[in-house]
């Protein structure tokens, strides 16, 4: 048998050995994941996933290699010890490629389910509607979409750390399964939209700046309470600028939960307390798009929670802060920040095309036709269905048939866009065919 020292390089050896036949069976996912043609991801983010992934393995591959040379070179004499500790970190290494690739794997397999994977298509499509605004020089980032159970949706950011440190390629958006397909989906995906877009404006931190000022200005103000809240503000902000009342509605499913669950301080959580947040969406919404329905719709949310048997200090407080919801509303629309390139929050939302007269003349007009909805923007046509519906235009029933038809004609779309790209002539033929 081998001597001691001896015996410790050649099992590390095989260790490292292992790590890299391991390593080659991590594939692309366009060599294992079977999908559809229209279920397939955004092109820009299957390649930004693809390229992400290729470059973890590489360097990591690189690093085995290179501790195999050394191991055999000068590292050889280093002692037992030295050689564990410099293989253990490669292994945590390709523990961090095997924790990104299972995370990107999350989001792709759906993508195999029989219309599941038809729909997160399409809301790759609504997605990258959410995030589009007219600035010079704003570039949104690829987003993709994924199912999960629960009510509540989550966004893990493009730009964000991933395990091991590397800066995640895309945004990756969790939407609850129990909201499809419904238009009250879109108020959930545009939110967490909201979280990318503000994070690439750096919203959240000029607004806190307003904030502080605000405060030194009224310091017996509700003012510390906002900048505590404002990052998720800011996200129901976007929703309601890109989808109207479709997204306030929404946001009240969402947060319809037993009175203890609705009134309850915050403490550290950065969203609202429920109660508060949805009657600051209907301010938003108010003060964006200025119709009657947001008042009915404040009142409405009263009327299934009413504060009358809370605690006399509880009560009290709830008041003091909806009381203030003008004021704030008022500082956050009429924010400026070097990104928003000299206009205020508010100003950059479509107000004349998502005002509900509007939408509801769209929807007159559109009259159920497919074909014409589909070549609309997906924020404006779930703003034109939400607005509907609440005007009782509309089923739940008529609706849920009407976004299903029209997220597979987006994903359809969307992947003759890449087919467009490689094979132009016969891109086009298809587009005629259908």
């Amino acid at each position: 048998m081998a001597a001691p020292g001896e015996l410790a390089t050649r099992l590390l050896e095989h260790e490292a050995r292992g790590l890299l036949a391991r390593l080659d069976q991590v594939r692309p996912f366009a060599l294992h994941e079977t999908m559809v043609l229209a279920a397939a991801l955004p092109y820009e983010a299957q390649l930004a996933i693809e390229r992400f992934l290729h470059a973890g393995r590489t360097r990591l591959r690189e690093k085995v290699r290179a501790y195999l040379d050394w191991l055999h070179g000068r590292g050889s004499g280093a002692g037992a010890a030295e050689q564990q500790r410099r293989f253990v970190l490669i292994r945590l290494g390709f523990n961090d490629v095997l924790s990104q690739f299972d995370l990107f794997t999350e989001v792709i397999t759906q993508r195999s389910e029989h219309e599941t994977g038809v729909w997160l298509s399409g809301l790759d499509t609504l997605a990258r509607d959410a995030l589009r605004l007219d600035l010079d020089g704003y570039e949104p980032d690829p987003a993709v979409c994924y199912l999960a159970r629960g009510p509540g949706a989550a966004i893990r950011r493009a730009r964000t750390r991933l395990p091991g440190g590397a800066s995640n390629p895309v945004a990756i958006i969790r939407v609850p399964r129990e909201r499809m397909v419904g238009s009250g989906i879109a108020s959930s995906l545009v939110h967490e939209v909201g979280h990318q877009g503000a994070a690439q404006l750096k919203l959240v931190e000029s607004l806190r700046a307003d904030l502080v000022r605000a405060a030194r200005q009224d310091p017996k103000g509700c003012w510390p309470t906002w900048n505590h809240w404002i990052s998720e503000i800011v996200a129901d902000c976007w929703s309601v600028g890109k989808l109207g009342i479709t997204s306030t509605v929404g946001l009240l499913a969402v947060v319809s939960l037993p009175s203890f669950f609705v009134f309850r301080p915050s403490g550290g959580d950065p969203h609202p307390v429920p109660y508060l947040r949805v009657l600051l969406s209907a301010a938003i919404g108010e003060a964006i798009y200025p119709a009657p329905q947001w008042a009915a719709m404040r009142q409405t949310w009263k009327q299934l929670y009413p504060t009358g048997e809370l605690p006399a200090e509880r009560r009290t407080e709830l008041e003091r802060l909806e009381a203030s919801i003008p004021d704030f509303v008022q500082l956050l629309l009429t924010h400026r920040s070097p990104a928003l390139q000299g206009q205020r929050l508010g100003d950059i939302w479509p107000d004349q095309e998502r005002r509900p007269a509007r939408l509801l003349r769209l929807h007159h007009d559109w009259r159920g036709d497919l074909a014409v909805m589909a070549r609309q923007p997906p924020t404006l046509v779930f703003a034109v269905i939400g607005q509907a519906k609440i005007a009782d235009l509309i089923s739940p029933e008529a609706e849920s048939r009407v976004l299903s038809a029209l997220l597979k004609a987006w994903a359809v779309r969307s992947s003759l866009d890449v087919v467009q790209r490689s094979h132009p002539n016969h891109a086009a033929s298809v587009r005629r065919a259908s």
